[in-house]
């Protein structure tokens, strides 16, 4: 295993949560492209509103795509 597989394993136990590699990849596809697109502080604060978004019955592919959209056309000053 490598690092990121230990952690999330012991964050995915700690709180009893079952293993999606689907979700786990359409986070880290959401989280790369708002580093790049936005900022790399934009990553972890992405990924935060998803799980809000998510958590409130929101479809996480289509909220991911949604998002991704809109980093995709961010303007930088």
């Amino acid at each position: 295993m490598n690092t990121l597989e230990d952690w999330v394993g012991a964050v995915r136990a700690e709180f009893g949560l079952e293993r999606d590699d689907s979700v786990q990849k359409t986070v880290l596809n959401l989280t790369q492209v708002a580093a790049r697109q936005v900022d790399r502080l934009a990553a972890p604060l992405t990924a935060y509103y998803l799980g809000q978004a998510v958590g409130r019955g929101m479809p996480l592919a289509e909220t991911a795509a949604r998002i991704e959209e809109l980093a995709r056309a961010w303007q930088h000053d």
